[in-house]
């Protein structure tokens, strides 16, 4: 195979990725004014529902356009060899393949971030603002922005710095000392998730004494789990859109409420929606997902080794003197087709682990007060309650709203 072929097989993956996404974007989009199911009636009356079609029916429009611009960008960017450019750049400042490297993606993900700036502001102080979810101010947008650059910068540019230091020293062999790394890494930041990154964006505060930390930690005992941290997050802050989530594992776990959903539920449904992230802890899908990611990272990793020193993968992006941080942008194009089809498996393993842990409420706590609280979640965030099988099946971490009361209720 010469360069040149390999350039084409790299574009025909960008285009049949994207021509693939947009007509199945395309078919969910026919479903935006199905008639809502008569289980979920209750969810939206007549006015409410004709809101969140435009809700819906905008966000498609937007993230059309906004994806439509990306695509464009990019094959641009392939042909006329903008990765050569930024590459010669990059060399123009070192000669250190590691600064080469973290100035090469510097230079790519600072551009990207600011060409797609305006579709941020846009989706947040147009579109979120217009429903009336969005409560996040200029200041704070900005804020927020910086900090993830800085994020960015330290952990992800110090992972880049410590793979191609690897690759100098390793060889090939580069992917054993890369997968450790990643891996003691991601279970680094997930075991304290909540007391390194949140505070940069968030103020958590302890559940304060009352009817419903009496009655999340009643709960607690009686299902044998172990609970010292209930925290309230300031989501309000950025969005009325409600949210629980459940960090660490071990020592370190802890239920975060969002304080609009303190809000917006009423207790027994608050805790029903704990019940729900407990039986995600007892069922060991944390576990399980960490366990997937390490994996799939080794498998990723590994395949890098083999491809990655191959000169035909820079030569394709028009770069004639192989380097592993052009090999990688390569190997990351044409590995997207098996991405794609691990990302399938997790979103399969994740709403099936939705399903158990929605039948771990049921069978510790109170299934009525759970679907209550999704019904209320999916009205106050405007939730399609009518998506295409193919959108559910590409895209969906969680089954559908239906599909989770019919499994509720004993009847899917």
């Amino acid at each position: 195979m010469n360069p040149e072929t390999l350039f084409y097989i790299i574009i025909f993956i960008i285009v049949i990725d994207f021509v693939i996404d947009k007509i199945v974007e395309a078919l969910n989009a026919k479903h935006f004014s199905d008639p809502i199911p008569k289980e979920l009636e209750d969810v939206y009356d007549e006015e409410e529902y004709k809101r969140s079609q435009q809700y819906k029916k905008e966000r498609y429009r937007f993230g059309l356009a906004s994806s439509v611009f990306s695509f464009l960008l990019m094959l641009g960017f392939l042909l006329f060899d903008g990765f050569a450019w930024v590459d010669s750049i990059a060399r123009n400042i070192s000669d250190n393949p590691i600064v080469i490297a973290l100035i090469f993606f510097g230079i790519i993900m600072l551009a990207s971030d600011i060409l797609s700036l305006p579709f941020s502001w846009y989706s947040t102080f147009v579109i979120e603002e217009k429903y009336g979810f969005n409560k996040t101010t200029k200041k704070l947008f900005f804020l927020d922005k910086l900090k993830s650059w800085g994020l960015m910068i330290v952990g992800g540019g110090g992972i880049l710095a410590l793979i191609v230091w690897f690759y100098q020293w390793a060889g090939n062999d580069f992917w054993w000392y890369t997968w450790i790394v990643v891996s003691i890494f991601t279970v680094f930041v997930n075991m304290f998730y909540a007391k390194l990154i949140v505070p940069l964006f968030n103020k958590q505060t302890p559940l304060p004494e009352g009817s419903l930390r009496e009655k999340i930690e009643a709960y607690a005992d009686k299902v044998g789990f172990t609970l010292h941290n209930i925290f309230v997050i300031d989501g309000s802050k950025r969005s009325t859109k409600a949210n629980a989530y459940f960090p660490g594992f071990g020592k370190e776990k802890r239920i975060t409420l969002y304080d609009t959903l303190i809000n917006d539920l009423e207790e027994e449904e608050i805790v029903s929606v704990l019940a729900h992230e407990v039986g995600h802890y007892k069922k060991k899908h944390v576990i399980a997902n960490l366990a997937a990611a390490v994996i799939t990272t080794g498998f990723t990793l590994w395949l890098l080794s083999v491809f990655v020193g191959n000169p035909l993968l820079s030569q394709a992006l028009g770069v004639n003197e192989p380097s592993f941080h052009i090999g990688l942008i390569a190997f990351g194009i044409l590995y997207s087709p098996i991405s794609e089809i691990t990302g399938l498996l997790m979103n399969y393993l994740s709403r099936k682990f939705e399903y158990q842990a929605d039948d771990f409420a049921k069978n510790t706590y109170n299934e009525n007060a759970l679907i209550s609280s999704l019904k209320k979640l999916s009205k106050t965030s405007l939730s399609n309650l009518t998506p295409h099988k193919a959108y559910v099946f590409l895209h969906y971490s969680h089954p559908p709203l239906l599909l989770r009361y019919k499994n509720l209720k004993g009847s899917l």
